[in-house]
């Protein structure tokens, strides 16, 4: 073990954060509100960000990403469980002072970035330049990305990752890296959704086909300041080692929005607007006949492979048939204006 190794482990075992203020007092020092627009919701209960931190799993000597911090409630959490790095990436300035402060009392034992930007527009692989990458069939990466999500931009942060998920880019290039995240309680349950169930949708499927997620435990509303109208989940979510389908992301995910785009009525309605007019009813029939699905399920009575199939077979026809690619049934029609 080399002497600055030696010093590090040292100084972890005995490691604490110095007295602070709590959050609660930081909020009121700094005179800092949740701001609706930015759907913001602080979670003041040290026991409840320490559950949603231990949802995560170990995450000691490993490298965090923090969504969304706030004044830095669930980054206690994280700092306690003595990662080897945290990024955290906030877009909000009010809330730099208290992170400044928990990056300079955690300074001794930690290496803690703050970000100051968009989390939709971060390249989550810039964000540990020393993390060494691990083979996506071996064991999980050591990354980490953990959040106290807005619920405004919730749901497409996750197809964002889901797709850079598939495409083992941005926080997957360093291997299979997990997420613990919250979400509104029924998109949390939506997300999980089994077939047959009420919840089930396009973001079920699309979860299941590249990762495996789980419901842990629900927070009530009341915890957080302000109190939002609904309930929240935290969702664990672990990339498979290998993936239901080989088909790129992008078609799957426009083959799967197509099908649950009419939830109650037949799945082959949705799936017949995937095709221009002049061929929509044979190559739709073709679609469900190569699938061997049957075009009068509902999509919620489709199983993700059936689903997958269908988007497999979409995804041989665009090969045999290329204009079809780009498609748009709701683009405007082009009138004929006789030139």
């Amino acid at each position: 073990m080399s002497s600055s190794t030696a010093i590090n482990s040292l100084v972890k075992s005995g490691a604490r954060l110095p007295p602070l203020p709590t959050i609660r007092d930081l909020v009121r020092l700094y005179k800092l509100r949740a701001l609706k627009q930015l759907s913001q919701n602080f979670l003041m209960d040290e026991r409840l960000t320490n559950k949603i931190v231990r949802a995560a799993g170990n995450i000691k000597d490993n490298y965090v990403l923090e969504v969304g911090p706030g004044p830095g409630g669930i980054t206690r959490s994280i700092i306690r469980k003595f990662p080897h790095q945290l990024v955290v990436v906030e877009k909000d300035r009010r809330f730099l002072p208290t992170l400044e402060l928990l990056a300079e009392a955690s300074k001794d034992f930690l290496q803690m970035d703050i970000v100051r930007g968009d989390i939709l527009e971060y390249r989550t692989e810039m964000a540990f330049p020393d993390c060494p990458k691990t083979e996506w069939n071996d064991k999980r990466a050591p990354v980490h990305l953990i959040g106290n999500l807005p619920f405004a931009i919730s749901t497409r942060l996750l197809i964002n990752w889901i797709r850079e998920m598939s495409l083992r880019s941005g926080a997957w290039s360093y291997g299979r890296s997990s997420l613990t995240l919250t979400f509104q309680k029924e998109v949390a349950e939506r997300i999980v959704a089994p077939i047959l169930s009420e919840y089930r949708c396009r973001l079920s499927v699309m979860n299941q086909v590249w990762s495996k997620a789980e419901l842990k435990f629900i927070i009530p509303g009341k915890a957080f300041v302000p109190k939002p109208d609904v309930d929240v989940g935290v969702v664990t979510i672990i990339p498979l080692k290998t993936p239901l389908t080989t088909v790129h992301f992008d078609v799957v995910e426009k083959v799967i929005r197509h099908i649950f785009s009419m939830r109650q009525k037949y799945c082959r309605r949705g799936v017949s607007n995937l095709y221009p007019p002049d061929v929509r009813e044979d190559l739709t029939q073709l679609t469900f006949r190569m699938a061997d699905v049957d075009p009068l399920a509902r999509s919620f009575q489709l199983s993700t492979e059936e689903c997958l199939r269908i988007a497999e077979a979409y995804d041989q026809l665009v090969q045999a048939n290329p204009e079809i690619k780009h498609y748009d049934y709701r683009a405007p029609k082009h009138v004929d204006d006789g030139y």
